[in-house]
């Protein structure tokens, strides 16, 4: 399906069914999200390829993003917006226009391949650990950095691989390539590739972190 987006760039992946607050300040995102809500309170977000969030000329995107739908909108005293929005679909763009004084383009749908079930229901079921794995020493190491009572483990496949890539803390270009997949299976391949180098670098803190204790002590 075509469609006409008007576009977000930003230094940060949305995923689909994942929530993001955005700060808009830009009278170029005030007019867009103005224009948003005489129609659809829908636009997209895509990673910035080559530019500036903000303050500069109209950033290059990736090709592939997803839709936010406008939960909620606040108007600040000072002009400026709080807005909630929530991920929905992924899309590809065709062609990008720079008429405006944000991007606009025209996408098309770019739905999951859920092909090989199975294959992908047990991947999920390796992804699941290495995710409450990582979330834990995560924890331990940096004094809750992430609230785990906030969080619950979906069953859904898609839910809980773009949970899992949303809860990440690496940089976003490193993200890009989940969206980018085709398939379930090969997003949670992806997904849980990153999950192994990052938990094998938690393994190595935790024995240094350890190592020191042990060390002071010592000394002690």
């Amino acid at each position: 399906m075509i469609n006409h987006l008007p576009l977000f760039p930003l230094n940060t992946v949305l995923f689909p069914g994942m929530p993001l607050h955005l700060h808009i300040f830009e009278n170029r995102y005030k007019l867009m999200l103005n224009q948003l809500m005489n129609h659809e309170p829908v636009f997209g977000v895509v990673l910035i390829k080559r530019g500036l969030e903000s303050l500069g000329p109209l950033a290059e995107p990736h090709l592939i993003g997803t839709t936010a739908r406008i939960l909620k909108a606040d108007p600040l005293k000072d002009g400026c917006i709080n807005l909630t929005v929530i991920g929905e679909k992924r899309f590809q763009i065709k062609s990008i226009s720079d008429e405006n004084p944000y991007l606009t383009a025209t996408t098309e749908d770019f739905p999951i391949d859920f092909k090989r079930p199975l294959d992908v229901y047990r991947r999920i079921r390796h992804l699941r650990n290495q995710v409450q794995f990582y979330l834990h020493t995560i924890n331990r190491l940096d004094d809750m950095v992430i609230d785990l009572d906030q969080i619950e483990m979906p069953d859904d496949p898609f839910s809980l691989i773009f949970l899992a890539a949303s809860l990440l803390q690496i940089p976003a270009h490193e993200k890009q390539p989940a969206l980018n997949a085709e398939s379930a299976l090969e997003i949670c391949n992806t997904v849980e590739r990153l999950y192994r180098r990052e938990n094998a670098v938690l393994r190595k803190l935790i024995n240094i972190t350890a190592e020191q204790a042990q060390g002071f002590a010592l000394l002690n």
